[in-house]
């Protein structure tokens, strides 16, 4: 048996501290996890439950890499997220057991062409244009938890050209990384590999070419993006 044609190489992201790397099996992102967030978005966050969404595993994109200001969008922006990554496979896994299948931690932005997502949420369309185009999810090396634990606290922040755009603390998610998980694997089993992007704080806002966005979280380091000239 052959390819008609080479396979995609496999997507991975390095861990810190180590030559290792993970390899990345899909993202999945949480919407609207954050009140302040779901407010600015004129959402309810007191009776919204979670819903779900998907970038693809190729949407991934270093740190300190520019990402192209994509096509077919006049409002491109930020939505700083931290990011956990699977290690162990699970389905309707209990809240109290969920922390036994996270690998890591890591920075995450969840690249976002607004005008797209909210034209589409309006005509109750899926967001796939909005959000799971290319280079949408620049992704920092996993932290194992070995190493940095598990974070239910700590400053999450965001800044566009040194100026702060988005400033909360983990603590701050309407549901936390064990609910999330949990809940998840309600749906779908998950498997190693696989990225939770868990929410961004409010503050969001749009980027233009030449901006630089530094996303950062206590105890994860940072990540920096680069926004160069359109598509």
């Amino acid at each position: 048996m052959g390819y008609v044609f080479p396979p995609q190489n496999t997507v991975t992201l390095p861990v810190a501290g180590s030559e290792d790397r993970l390899p990345v099996r899909r993202i999945l992102c949480v919407g609207r996890n954050y009140a302040a967030h779901a407010r600015e978005m004129g959402k309810d966050p007191d009776r919204d439950l979670p819903f779900f969404f998907s970038k693809p595993t190729d949407a991934v994109v270093m740190d300190n890499e520019t990402v192209a200001y994509p096509a077919e969008t006049a409002n491109f922006h930020y939505e700083a997220e931290l990011v956990v990554a699977i290690g162990k496979e699970g389905r309707d896994i209990s809240m109290e057991s969920s922390l036994e299948h996270v690998w890591g931690y890591a920075v995450g932005n969840d690249l976002t062409r607004r005008d797209l997502q909210l034209a589409a949420r309006e005509q109750g369309r899926p967001w796939d244009m909005g959000k799971a185009f290319d280079r949408s999810a620049p992704v920092g090396p996993i932290h194992p938890v070995s190493t940095v634990g598990h974070l239910s606290t700590g400053e999450i922040k965001l800044t566009v050209n040194g100026e702060v755009k988005q400033q909360a603390d983990l603590s701050e998610l309407i549901w936390s990384v064990p609910e999330i998980i949990s809940i998840l694997s309600s749906f779908i089993e998950l498997k190693p590999g696989d990225l939770i992007m868990t929410g961004t704080p409010a503050g969001v806002g749009a980027m233009v070419p030449g901006d630089v966005c530094v996303v950062s979280i206590d105890g994860l380091g940072q990540i920096t993006t680069i926004i160069g000239a359109a598509e």
